[in-house]
């Protein structure tokens, strides 16, 4: 007998491809955006609960992060067993959590300044991708900059969200963001963050995992020098400070034959970090837009597998029937 497939599967495949289309048509909304909305509540809980305590900061994680799986739990009972509402409500919640068309329209507008000679606008614009001092920056290392943030951000804003929206659907989509935003708000390694954001910032690991892993293979796939990104991942990736950063810029670094990592400065704190694919070349402003087209690749295969993953679960389960 052949298997039917669940309209669940058949609906996150058709949701998550029409919220990606819909990122890449529109990108993200100047205003009123739904992630915005969700780092102004978060806000709002600490400054309710924060304390210099791990526990407040458990409990800030737990609140915020329970809040939008809950708010995803009930707009998909709210849905129903509509396939059409099912459908419309996935592709809602994929392009209000992913975010690589504005990634991309970003780091190519920091590209372009640096290709015009503007290193003004450069600096005035790279607060935009990532949370380095640019005015200690010049422009290869800016451009340095941009290409790490494109990679970690490809994983951060893409594939990890599509990952968990093939395990759990909208509530999946919708907590993996929230658990991503809440590690930039507070779990960095700040006097005020050391400990109140110490579960944040360890949960975005766990729920990292899976994503940054299957962006590094797609990475390996999709770059121009598959050898090298695979080379570079395995032997550089364990040295990054960050479990999920490291193989993600590492076979970056690898397919764009680009060194990363070295010396930088988040809010006055200097971070001297080893370097990744050490034998590449320095980053040029014009490997930035060789990193967005590979990062718009490695989307693209991300959505064949996930979407891809969730038919062969349902195939596979109505065969045990």
């Amino acid at each position: 007998m052949r298997a039917q497939r669940t309209p669940a599967d058949r609906t996150f495949a058709y949701g998550a491809a029409a919220g990606l289309a819909a990122d890449l048509l529109i990108g993200d909304p100047r205003r009123g955006h739904p992630v915005a909305a969700f780092g102004r509540a978060a806000g709002a809980v600490e400054r309710l609960l924060w304390r210099d305590d791990r526990g407040r900061g458990v409990l800030h994680t737990a609140v915020c992060a329970g809040g939008a799986i809950g708010a995803g739990l009930l707009a998909t009972r709210a849905a129903g067993r509509s396939p059409a509402a099912s459908v419309v409500l996935t592709a809602a919640a994929t392009w209000a959590v992913v975010g690589g068309t504005t990634l991309g329209r970003e780091a190519r507008a920091v590209g372009a300044a640096l290709a015009a000679g503007d290193l003004g606008t450069a600096r005035e614009r790279l607060p935009h991708l990532c949370g380095r001092d640019p005015q200690a920056l010049d422009e290869a290392q800016i451009a340095r900059a941009v290409v790490e943030s494109v990679a970690e951000n490809t994983s951060d804003a893409v594939v990890g969200a599509l990952v968990w929206g093939a395990v759990a659907g909208v509530p999946g989509l919708l907590g993996f963001r929230a658990v991503n935003t809440l590690d930039a708000m507070v779990g960095h390694r700040s006097p005020r963050y050391l400990r109140y954001g110490w579960a944040s910032a360890r949960l975005d690991d766990v729920a990292g995992w899976p994503g940054a892993r299957l962006t590094a293979v797609l990475a390996v796939l999709a770059g121009p020098d598959p050898r090298g990104a695979l080379r570079a991942w395995r032997a550089d990736a364990d040295r990054h400070p960050s479990p999920n950063a490291g193989p993600v810029e590492a076979s970056f670094a690898g397919a764009l034959g680009v060194r990363l990592g070295g010396t930088l400065s988040y809010a006055g704190r200097v971070e001297h970090r080893p370097v990744l694919n050490g034998e590449g070349r320095a980053v040029e402003f014009g490997d930035i837009d060789r990193a967005v087209r590979l990062s718009r690749r490695v989307g693209a295969l991300a959505l064949a597998v996930c979407a891809g993953a969730r038919l062969v679960r349902a195939t596979t389960r109505g065969r045990r029937t």
